[in-house]
């Protein structure tokens, strides 16, 4: 028996000699074979789904995906056969469709291919919230597992833009230099109240329906926040706070009810990103509301910022990959918006220099052990 105990210490020991060594080096621990795999992040993207993307994406590693939109209205697209089709051939690239947009984008509301669902206006909501139903079946269906979409009514709003690292173009809000002009949106006033009113007529009629079909929904916040008492142009943000966010995901409880956690936008809420936005992942990532991962580093903070290269921000992202892992979140960490590079044409090489840095901390994380 004493024999049988060394030799099993013996092992042991040699194990966790390989395992240090490894993690030295740089490389994960290889797992006995038939063990199964811990779950972990993995890069991903929304940055299209052409086969020449497709293409470009499987020599990067990205291996997994949210798709472009399949189409604006309830056709073909979204028909149970034209979803097999699009997963049928990502899939064919050796890339997982994670995700696919819905017709819900983060658009102005005269461009929103769903404009009553914000706009509050009855019996019109109701099609458009059954056609979304729709598609959520559909997608389950064809073996999707999850959607990401927008409530808006602004979209996203810039000033223009300021020079960065090199000379890069960042992508810049500074609300005391943003025009209200004209003073209202075609939506007219909509007060937090109204906001919230339109939210929950959306949520309590499409999660039971995600929550049957098993599919998760993810949505993603306001972008930028505005002040709280006057919003902008007339209209409230109520996901541009982070009690707004947690007031969100409360409204029907459900596993499949949760976020495009954009982290840029979150820390666009912020006083002090550096300092905050750590235990504002713990929350929604202790409570498994973080879907997806928009990983973007900003300069700045609330009503003045810049989006930034994720290593010239305000945001230490090893510490935040960091508290990803130690959350359990283990879904796609991708780019959304990249700085602009003279020369750089369609942004190729800012999302490539991206893949890599979020490829790299993945890594690194995982290494660690």
């Amino acid at each position: 028996m004493r024999r049988r105990s060394f030799l099993a210490a013996a092992v042991s020991l040699a194990e966790r000699r390989a395992e240090a060594a490894l993690a030295l080096a740089g490389r994960p621990p290889q797992r006995p074979s038939g063990a199964a795999a811990a779950p972990r992040m993995k890069a991903g993207t929304q940055h299209g789904s052409t086969d020449d993307i497709l293409r470009t994406l499987a020599a990067l590693g990205v291996h997994h995906i949210c798709s472009a939109l399949p189409s604006r209205k309830l056709d073909e697209a979204w028909s149970v056969e034209g979803l097999l089709r699009l997963r049928e051939r990502v899939e064919s690239f050796g890339i997982k469709l994670e995700m696919v947009p819905l017709p819900l984008s983060s658009v102005y509301i005269t461009r929103a291919e769903h404009p009553n669902i914000m706009l509050g206006k009855s019996p019109e909501r109701d099609r458009e919230i059954d056609a979304i139903c729709q598609m959520i079946r559909n997608a389950a269906r064809a073996g999707i597992p999850a959607l990401k979409y927008n409530l808006t009514i602004l979209g996203v709003v810039r000033t223009a833009p300021t020079r960065g690292r090199g000379g890069a173009l960042y992508s810049t809000f500074v609300y005391e230099q943003a025009r209200q002009e004209p003073p209202l949106t075609e939506a007219g006033p909509v007060s937090a109240d109204e906001m919230w009113e339109r939210i929950t007529y959306f949520l309590k009629r499409v999660i039971p329906v995600a929550e049957e079909y098993k599919v998760r929904m993810a949505c993603h916040p306001h972008d930028p926040p505005m002040p709280a008492e006057k919003g902008f142009r007339g209209v409230h943000r109520v996901l541009g706070s982070v009690e707004g966010l947690k007031r969100f995901i409360e409204i029907v409880p459900s596993a499949y009810h949760g976020l495009n956690f954009c982290q840029g936008t979150v820390a666009e809420m912020l006083t002090d990103p550096g300092r905050e936005i750590f235990d504002v992942i713990r929350y929604f990532g202790q409570r498994k509301k973080i879907f997806n991962v928009h990983f973007r580093n900003i300069r700045g903070g609330f009503l003045n910022f810049q989006e930034t290269f994720p290593d010239d921000g305000d945001v230490d992202m090893i510490r935040a990959i960091r508290v990803y892992k130690e959350v359990g979140y283990d879904g796609m960490i991708m780019p959304d918006h990249v700085p602009r590079i003279p020369g750089d044409e369609g942004q190729r090489q800012a999302f490539a220099y991206a893949f890599g840095y979020i490829q790299a901390l993945i890594q690194m994380v995982y290494s660690e052990g």
